[in-house]
């Protein structure tokens, strides 16, 4: 077939060619199994389509998540990450060595406990810090170094409760 041909059934270059990237970020992220970075997308599909810019990696993350295909992952002090929303619900951890977001699958479950009286849980979202496997077997120092952007960990303060957006 022609491109004119091709042309007068619809077909468009360039949305095969936005059909090749958003493939490629789709990939990434499901074979990465944790929420990721933009730039960590743009890394790993970058793989699958060569040429891959991040202008192009957030318009098509934005569009994926406005479909209905990604959620993004809102850690506090932190960028958005960007996971498939066909994980259902579930939790995350927050490696403090290396920053990497991962999913956790447990869930306390019922937590209208914790709130104050007279007021209703309607949701919640849970993540946990600490050393993932990797962190935690390099050897490295038993505390992580203090980021500018995050205060000081208190006592105990491994979990920390957020409503979910």
């Amino acid at each position: 077939m022609t491109c004119v041909a091709l042309l007068a059934f619809g077909y468009a270059p360039e949305m095969e060619r936005n059909t090749r990237q958003r493939f490629a970020i789709r990939e990434a992220i499901a074979r990465a199994g944790r929420p990721l970075l933009p730039q960590e997308v743009l890394q790993a599909a970058q793989a699958d389509a060569p040429g891959l810019g991040i202008a192009t990696v957030y318009r098509n993350l934005r569009q994926m998540v406005e479909q209905g295909e990604l959620r993004a992952v809102m850690l506090p002090g932190d960028s958005a990450r960007y996971e498939a929303c066909d994980a259902g619900h579930h939790h995350h951890f927050q490696c403090r060595a290396c920053l990497r977001v991962f999913e956790v699958q447990a869930c306390p479950g019922n937590l209208s406990g914790l709130a104050p009286a007279g007021f209703t849980v309607e949701d919640h979202d849970l993540t946990l810090y600490g050393r993932c496997r990797d962190c935690a077997t390099a050897r490295q120092p038993r505390s992580a170094p203090a980021r500018a952007d995050k205060p000081p960990a208190r006592a105990g303060a491994g979990v920390q409760v957020h409503r979910r957006r």
